[in-house]
């Protein structure tokens, strides 16, 4: 088993608690990405015509239409945020467009940043200069209220039968770093929530936001629960989201790592993730 990613992933834990010989979940907790004590420049962007975020509104929670037609979600917020932070709201523009026309936009000229959610990888680091990350998915374990377990999870894991998506980066993560557990894979999300549910696993292991978001709606039933957890890491999973600009403008990414920091610092990030997350992943 691998340590680098669980070595931090516990610093972040809000995983079940024993309290008097039963589990209770922890309150919701945001992430913490920024180092406190790290002083990054606070950019003047007085010179700056206009900052105009590109997204899209077909990636609930982070953007959509409201009932009303407005365009909505974390990431609108987030943008309405860093606007503040950085003293350009007057200036602060937010525009949905198809997935497909984002990059084309971005390059001619009618929007400064993307905000939709563009992995960075290195092809991508090649066409855009990011920011740092501002939100990372970590890998979870839920298993059914009743068998939920807490950390240290590998030796009460031992011989448990965990299902999880064939294929995917997470039974990669599962096979090298759980190889105490029985693997059980299937072809779906939904197939392996749904064994889940009949009691036909013991666990379920997949992306965080995901998972919770099945946990918070009806269809789990208030089955079950988180366990264990949130696990980050990036040799598998990716290093999470963050906004792109041209590549020549290292010093706009430059100035919204100064507004996220401040943002998280501040605990307005952490608003904007509860608001969002209401069942936390973290």
């Amino acid at each position: 088993m691998t340590f680098r990613w669980l070595i931090a992933a516990l610093a972040l834990v809000t995983a079940t608690l024993p309290v008097a010989g039963t589990v209770r979940a922890a309150e919701p907790q945001p992430p913490m990405l920024w180092d406190g004590n790290e002083r990054l420049p606070k950019p003047d962007l007085s010179q700056l015509p206009r900052l105009r975020f590109l997204t899209t509104t077909d990636f609930p929670p982070f953007n959509f239409l409201d009932t009303a037609g407005r365009l909505s979600g974390f990431h609108v917020d987030l943008a309405r945020a860093i606007c503040a932070e950085l003293a350009v709201a007057d200036k602060c523009q937010i525009q949905a467009l198809p997935w497909a026309e984002l990059d084309a936009a971005l390059r001619k000229g009618d929007g400064e940043a993307i905000m939709a959610g563009i992995a960075v990888t290195k092809e991508t680091r090649s066409q855009y200069a990011f920011s740092r990350s501002y939100l990372q998915f970590p890998a979870r374990f839920i298993m059914p209220k009743a068998q939920t377990v807490t950390e240290p999870l590998y030796e009460k894991l031992k011989g448990k039968r965990v299902g999880v998506v064939t294929g995917s980066a997470h039974e990669r993560m599962l096979r090298e770093d759980f190889g105490m557990v029985t693997i059980a894979p299937f072809p779906t999300q939904e197939a392996l929530l749904t064994d889940l549910k009949a009691g036909k696993v013991d666990a379920a292991f997949g992306d965080g936001m995901r998972l919770g978001f099945w946990l918070a709606g009806s269809e789990a039933a208030d089955c079950c629960r988180f366990a264990g957890g949130p696990y980050l890491a990036p040799e598998y999973l990716g290093t999470g989201l963050a906004i792109a600009v041209k590549p020549e403008d290292q010093a706009l990414a430059t100035a919204l790592d100064y507004a996220l920091q401040q943002i998280a610092l501040k605990g307005t990030f952490a608003e904007l993730y509860l608001r969002y997350f209401p069942v936390s992943f973290y």
